[in-house]
Parts: structure tokens; sequence; C-alpha cells
């Protein structure tokens, strides 16, 4: 049996050695022991990279590190590419690169040597809306808008992929031609998370442009 006298000093005790091993850690280690654990860093490793970026040829030298979400939104001040989660899971960051949909944060820049780069700002303008902005606009496909951009960049690859006759997990015939159904639709836009949940919107939003479009 432990009386309160003993417990109020093992509990002094404890808050002391608690002090003392924070003092500890705040200490500066001796400059011997810095390099030791943190031998001299080397120089980053820089590239010059060329590419077209929503028509314009770009050139940049970049850290090899440095992913193609950086490269547009740090060095060329292309912002409206969003960073979400930077892990390639939620879409935000979603440019056309030659055509193909990819997730930005999960390309090295020094991979699109010569590619044609297409962001949201190379699709259209405030006063020259693409039409899948136009229907995004019509349908309220946004709340926050934060998604958005890369939702539009996507779904615009989309219909290039159907039209394609790229199959999808909800094509029924992976040798016949996918639908534009909205069964479809969904499947490839799975990759893009709308924290909003306006996701009808947006199937409503590209259901239009791909009815236009057929017509």
């Amino acid at each position: 049996m432990h009386g309160p006298g003993d417990f109020e000093l093992s509990r002094r005790g404890v808050l002391i050695g608690g002090a003392a091993s924070v003092a500890i850690t705040a200490t500066p280690p001796a400059a011997d022991a810095r390099e030791a654990v943190s031998p001299g860093a080397e120089a980053p490793v820089l590239a010059k990279i060329g590419f077209t970026v929503n028509g314009t040829p770009r050139t940049l030298e970049l850290d090899t590190r440095t992913t193609l979400l950086d490269a547009l939104r740090e060095h060329l001040q292309l912002t409206g590419t969003k960073k979400g989660c930077d892990h390639g899971q939620c879409g935000a960051c979603t440019v056309i690169v030659d055509g193909r949909r990819i997730n930005a944060c999960l390309s090295l820049a020094v991979m699109h040597q010569g590619d044609a780069i297409t962001t949201i700002e190379g699709l259209g303008t405030p006063d020259r809306m693409h039409p899948m902005q136009a229907a995004f606009v019509k349908h309220d496909g946004y709340q926050c808008g934060y998604c958005t951009p890369g939702q539009i960049c996507s779904a615009v690859a989309v219909l290039d992929e159907i039209r394609a006759g790229i199959p999808s997990h909800a094509t029924g015939d992976i040798a016949g031609r996918p639908a534009m159904s909205a069964d479809e639709i969904r499947e490839r836009m799975s990759g893009n998370i709308c924290r909003c949940g306006a996701y009808s919107n947006i199937i409503e939003a590209i259901a239009e442009v791909a009815a236009r479009r057929k017509a």
C-alpha cells in the first residue's frame, strides 16, 4: 500500500524527469555530432525541361524531384491546378497530357520532356469558357470549387476516352464500343473526389456536353 505522500513524491518525480528530458531535447547538439547525424547534403540535381503548356512552349530548370504539379503551380504560376491530397487519391490535380488525363502530383516534371500539357487555364477563360466549364456553371457542378479544375479536366478527357472506344470497368462488352451512359461517366469520374458531394450535378453537366457532341 502506498500512502498519499508516496503518490505525491512519485508524481513530482515524473514531472521533474519530464522537464529534464525536454531540456535535453531542446539543447542543440555539438557541431561534430550534427555532422555525424547529417553529413553535408549534396546539391540538388537540376535538369532543363521543355514542354508545351496550354499551347505555349515553356522551358524550366528544375530539381529532378519536382513533381509536374509543383512545376505548374510554383514555377509557372498556373494555380488553377490544385494540390489536394498530394498522394494521387483525390484528383484535384488532374491535368491533360498529350490527350490523356493524369494526376500531376504523382508525375515528375522531368518525365514530360516535349509533352503537350493542358491545365484548366488552357481549356477556357471566364470570357470564353469551354463547353464543359459552362455546363458545370449551368448545372451547379461545384460548391467550394476546390476540386472543380480537376473535375473539369477529367470530364473533358472522359468524353474523349469514350469516343475513342476505351473500355472501363462499367463497360458491358469490352470488345464493343462503350455507351455514353451515366454509369460509364460515373465509373470513369470515380477518381475525382468532391468533398461537397455535388456528384449528381457533375454527372448532369458531363451528360449534357456529351449529348451536344453526339448531336
